[in-house]
């Protein structure tokens, strides 16, 4: 499988013969979609422009219910929810080997004002891919919950670490030891300094931290 950091908290995933991108948004998408997998309707996690740039027919796409906008802006003939649905988190979706698995994301610290959240529970999700024997984690949008500590045998996780709509590095740490990851990369990093989460996770833990560029593949 290979796995490349498109920027912000995009990416794209070879796995199990399907191409898989995960939040659309930043980044060069040289190949067409198999699966679109968006966190939440957010732009800058569900962008029409980056969805239309990679659909093709059959393309398969999941979304939580706000991202109906964005998806109904696509340039198709028919019939768009034959093409998509929600997963609510415990729900699953088997694409010919590849299951996508949709899992809490929310903010329990990040507030727009008080007592309303930047991403409140039941706007967004996170996803875990299983595919190949091995267990993709992309957080979404969230701060640490308790829901993260259940999740269990991933082999990559993706996590936010920029502070202000997500958890920061300290958080995200926090985060990634509890869920023990063989391998971490910080995403949707904003102003912080990725090098704090590294030092952070592997003075606490023995997962990996690798601290990829925009344009970065890695190969799992």
């Amino acid at each position: 499988m290979k796995l490349k950091w498109l920027g912000h908290a995009s990416w794209k995933l070879n796995a199990g013969s399907k191409v898989i991108y995960i939040d659309p948004y930043r980044g060069e998408y040289d190949e067409k979609a198999d699966i679109i997998l968006a966190s939440h309707a957010h732009n800058d996690h569900c962008d029409p422009n980056k969805i239309n740039q990679i659909y093709k027919e059959g393309t398969s796409i999941i979304a939580p219910p706000g991202c109906a906008k964005a998806i109904g802006e696509l340039k198709i003939d028919g019939d768009v929810s034959a093409i998509w649905r929600s997963l609510k988190p415990g729900e699953k979706e088997d694409f010919d080997g590849v299951v996508v698995e949709a899992v809490e994301a929310y903010n329990v610290k990040r507030f727009r004002s008080p007592g309303k959240p930047f991403h409140p529970k039941g706007l967004g999700v996170g996803y875990l891919i299983h595919a190949e024997g091995k267990t993709i984690y992309h957080v979404g949008d969230s701060d640490f919950i308790d829901e993260m500590k259940q999740v269990k045998d991933v082999d990559i996780l993706l996590i936010p670490s920029g502070g202000t709509y997500t958890m920061d590095n300290e958080d995200a740490a926090e985060a990634t030891i509890a869920i023990n990851p063989k391998v971490a990369m910080p995403m949707h990093i904003w102003d912080t300094n990725p090098g704090e989460f590294k030092k952070k996770v592997e003075s606490g833990s023995d997962v990996n931290v690798i601290l990829m560029q925009p344009g970065d593949t890695y190969e799992i």
